[in-house]
């Protein structure tokens, strides 16, 4: 539970050697040297007669409501991105904290008093009493809090008010809200504001994208530190940062609806771009990471986004025109070793396939779809050049795409299947991993033998095409996991980039079968980072923004065509 904007979210954590099960408050802001992974900062319970007592949490986009039955309740509510406001009834509540160095609770001014994190998140909370009684229990210890227990509860009466702000320097007085009823009018507000603009999608799917929506809107953080827009993170689970493919899809998802917001995802990313002209792996707002790269996808979705929306005037071609072509000479110019004319990665993470069995031996590994997605973002440059009235540039990014897309075909190509190659002694690298028909996103620029042998051996039911969609690791493949990340779940991206590979190559009723398949999948199944390919279970994080933007992006299509075709049959 978080809202737009916000570093602060609520969840529910199992038990570990380090923490007890419970509902935490969690910062998602960047995680200190050696801080926990969930960031959990302080444990949540109600009492009763000075006892926690067990209550169910039932969260709306506005409300997290903690029930404990005969009318005892807790709310909470963000009365801004960085101020959460908490209404009790009938109960106490507590909050605990296991503390570390310099950790510490002290009094402020006027009855508030202010909690500093050092150990976990290193953030500040001011805690403001309103109504009721505050205590707290906090023993110093030379040079942070032996421990922190902070309770409220009423003192007349059964209703008791507080507030939690966050700040990270110095903390600022506020005008807050009359009431809590203002907060939650407010916050339901803001939230129907949002979802009112986003995609349509069929009827039997409200429910879905009204999740999918508050994952979207409830992901974006505000801009701090490294983070110089509002930004959409993968999660606010586990995986807290933008990632540097991430952040087109979410861009795409957005452009029509929230298209400054889709803008601002975009180039987030390209705010933190090196001289040399890579983009960082991810970032948060305390944290580049330059370990790894992501895929050059950005040319193909903006490709896409010039085709289908208004996202992109003039004044954003000539922003983006620069950025996107040092991305793309970073590939030949600082990851090709060999010089062979084909680009490399150093680590699976670069190609966004983790663990794909293409790189089972040792790297740099030259992997077909580089070099596709780079035949793409140059003719996007090509065409953006052509705009912004550098034509003479835009024949050079076409004559560099048909060169790359002939060599990569030379160069990868074994008469009916695509390999991996490695780097130098150029080795091939056989792998049954769906990566190597990523390829196909070139559509007719292959040969048509080329597509017609890729789109067989996809159409295969028990190989790559399972009933929810296609598996990252053929289904046959004695290296297929069902929960192996990359060797074998579904995943959101390649099954959009499939998707329309599928439609450039005119296999438009196969497309169309693979989205229905993913839109049930994800309906069904929640809005995980990837699912199993032969049951639909979700993997791994269950509150992710780019299953839920591509999802919605997809749902979206369908619902289009299906307006068309009815259109189409009434005006006949």
């Amino acid at each position: 539970f978080s809202c737009y904007g916000s570093y602060l979210a609520f969840s529910i954590l199992p038990e570990t050697p380090e923490r007890k099960a419970g509902l935490y408050l969690r910062s998602v802001r960047g995680p200190a040297t050696g801080g926990r992974p969930l960031q959990e900062i302080l444990l949540m319970e109600l009492l009763a007669d000075g006892e926690p007592i067990p209550f169910e949490a039932e969260a709306e986009a506005h409300r997290l409501r903690l029930s404990a039955g005969n009318g005892r309740q807790a709310e909470v509510s963000f009365e801004a991105a960085d101020s959460v406001r908490f209404r009790l009834r009938g109960v106490s509540i507590r909050f605990s904290m296991a503390t570390g160095a310099y950790d510490n609770f002290i009094p402020h001014t006027n009855g508030k008093w202010m909690l500093t994190v050092n150990t976990i998140c290193e953030t500040k909370l001011m805690f403001a009493p309103l109504e009721g009684r505050m205590e707290s229990d906090a023993p110093w210890q030379a040079e942070n809090c032996e421990a922190i227990s902070i309770l409220f509860h009423p003192e007349n009466g059964e209703a008791c008010e507080f507030a939690i702000d966050e700040f990270i320097v110095g903390w600022n007085e506020r005008q807050r809200l009359d009431s809590f009823d203002e907060c939650l009018t407010n916050a339901k507000n803001a939230f129907a504001n949002w979802m009112s603009a986003m995609p349509a999608v069929p009827a039997r799917y409200a429910e879905a994208r009204e999740l999918a929506c508050y994952i979207m809107w409830s992901c974006v953080v505000a801009p701090s530190g490294h983070v110089t827009r509002d930004a959409i993170f993968a999660s606010k689970n586990g995986m807290i940062g933008a990632w540097s493919w991430d952040h087109c899809f979410h861009a795409l998802s957005l452009a029509e609806a929230h298209p400054q917001l889709a803008w601002d995802q975009f180039m987030a990313l390209f705010d933190q771009q090196d001289a040399s002209g890579v983009l960082p792996d991810l970032i948060n707002d305390r944290l580049i990471s330059w370990s790894f790269c992501k895929p050059p996808v950005h040319g193909w979705i903006l490709n896409r986004l010039l085709q289908n929306s208004n996202l992109l005037t003039d004044e954003r071609l000539h922003e983006i025109y620069e950025p996107l072509s040092r991305w793309t000479n970073w590939w030949f110019e600082r990851r090709d070793d060999d010089r062979d004319g084909i680009p490399q990665c150093n680590h699976g993470n670069d190609g966004g396939w983790d663990n794909s069995t293409v790189f089972s031996v040792r790297p740099p590994i030259e992997s077909p779809e580089i070099s596709a997605y780079l035949v793409l973002q140059m003719e996007t440059l090509a065409e953006i050049a052509k705009r912004i009235g550098k034509m003479g540039e835009a024949q050079v990014w076409l004559v560099r795409a048909e060169e790359l897309t002939a060599r990569l075909l030379e160069h990868f190509w074994r008469g009916d299947h695509f390999v991996g190659v490695q780097a130098g002694g150029h080795a091939d690298i056989e792998s049954q991993s769906l990566l190597l028909y990523m390829p196909l996103i070139l559509g007719r620029r292959l040969p048509q033998d080329t597509r017609e042998n890729m789109i067989a051996q996809l159409k295969v039911p028990g190989e790559f095409l399972s009933p929810h969609g296609f598996a990252t690791e053929n289904l046959k493949s004695p290296l297929y996991r069902s929960r192996g990340y990359w060797r074998g779940p579904i995943w959101a991206a390649p099954t959009l980039i499939l998707f329309d590979a599928l439609m450039a190559c005119g296999e438009v009723e196969f497309a169309g079968e693979i989205r229905q398949r993913f839109i049930d999948l994800v309906a069904q199944n929640g809005f995980a980072e990837n699912f199993d390919a032969q049951t639909g279970q979700g993997y791994h994080d269950f509150h992710f923004s780019w299953t839920s933007g591509i999802w919605l992006a997809l749902a979206h299509e369908a619902f289009e065509e299906k307006m068309i075709r009815r259109t189409g049959r009434e005006g006949t």
